[in-house]
Formats: C-alpha cells, structure tokens, sequence
C-alpha cells in the first residue's frame, strides 16, 4: 500500500520546510517546489495524489498553474494564499481547485483539509477498497468503484474530486430539496462554512458539466432553502 504523493509549491522556504515536515510526520510523501519549473519537474517525477499550490510564486502565479495544470489533469488542488476573502476563495474554486487554505494556518488545519481533499479525489478511498455500484441518469453512467461519470455518447466527463463526490450527494438525494448546509455536510465539501460561496461555485461548475447536448442539468436551485436534483436515477 502506497502513501499518498504530494507536490508542494510554495516559495517562502522556511513555511514550505515546516508544511513539508509536517506533511511527512503524518505519513506522506512530499516532492517540493519553489517556482512553476520546478513544479513541473517534481509534478512529472513519478505519480500526484494532490498538489499544495501557493498561489504568490515569483514568475507564472499559482492561478496561472492551476489553469495549466486542469487541461490535463483532475489531479486535486488546494490553494494555499495569505490572501484569505471570499473573493480569492470562488477564484480559486472557479478554475478548478478543491479546496482554499488561508496562511496562517495549523498543521492540524493543514492535515484536516488534505485528508479530506483525498478523501474525495479517491487516493483514500482506493486504499478502502471500491463499492460495486452505478448509477443511471439523464442517459449518463456514474461510476462509483472508478469514479467516473460517462455522457448518453460514452464520453468521459472529467470531474474533480469534489464535483464528484457533490453528484454523488444529489444522486442519493435525488428528487429531494437539499439545503446547502446539508449538502456541504454530506459531500465533505468542507472548503468553508455554510455561509460562503463555495458550495455554489461547485454546483455551478457541476451544471456546466452536466449541460449536455443542449439540454439543461438536472440541478434546481430552490430560492432561499438550496438545491433539487430532478432527474429520475436507476442504481445497479
């Protein structure tokens, strides 16, 4: 059984030590990064369970990165940035990041919001072993052993982690009005309290990628109380 991978990118060397450090203390293995070209070379150095990307690097931002790094990989991405609003934060969501950790923080904040950003993007639950199950909707295919979701064509449609785990939410609460509190509880989609954007950031980027062929996602917002996932889902 092999330790999850890490790639750290920031470029503050006495922080990048410590988180490094710490990283490692809870059973991690960690290949660290100052700029986007070192990056890249510890990125390609053998296999990435989830990226730790500062986003004030000198040269190309952690932004820009993280944009390079989505054309090609779901791979899971946690922001780390001493900038902190709410703003930064849906950017950061926005362009496919799975979670946003604001400088300072605990190795125990640290620790949380990895195992739980793997957790969702699979290095985990692999390791647990899959659940044999499918389900049907809207023509489409959800996957749970492979964690893949597949379009009426057969098509792979690339999810992240935690878009995954949120359709996975609505298609065992199908047909159900889910208030966001909720559904930030039952996806783990633990990147902020209840009251920030990010859960509606994620179901946004998760209707873009249900929009299918023309035809609409099967997401409602319901004004004031949250969401309904209103297609009709078969398991097998």
């Amino acid at each position: 059984m092999t330790a999850p991978s890490i790639v750290l990118v920031e470029d503050d060397p006495a922080l990048r030590t410590l988180t490094a450090r710490a990283l490692q203390e809870n059973g991690y293995i960690v290949r660290i990064a100052s700029t986007a070209p070192e990056m890249w070379i510890a990125f390609e150095g053998g296999p990435v369970d989830l990226v730790l990307l500062d986003i004030m690097l000198p040269g190309i931002s952690g932004i820009e990165l993280c944009r390079q790094i989505r054309k090609n990989s779901e791979v899971p991405i946690i922001f780390i940035s001493a900038k902190g609003s709410e703003s930064d934060r849906v950017i950061g969501l926005e362009i496919g990041a799975d979670d946003y950790l604001a400088k300072p923080f605990s190795t125990r904040e640290l620790i949380a919001r990895v195992r739980a950003v793997l957790r969702r993007g699979g290095a985990e639950a692999r390791q647990m072993g899959p659940r044999d199950s499918e389900a049907h909707f809207y023509g489409c295919v959800l996957n749970f052993p492979r964690r893949e979701l597949r379009s009426p064509s057969g098509a792979v449609i690339d999810l992240t982690g935690a878009e995954f785990d949120l359709l996975a939410t609505f298609i065992g609460q199908a047909q159900r009005v889910i208030s966001r509190e909720r559904l930030i509880e039952l996806s783990r989609t633990r990147l902020a309290d209840s009251s920030d954007r990010s859960i509606d950031v994620l179901v946004s980027r998760l209707r873009r990628k249900l929009t299918i062929e023309g035809k609409p996602a099967p997401i409602t917002t319901i004004r004031g109380v949250g969401y309904m996932f209103n297609a009709e889902v078969v398991r097998a």
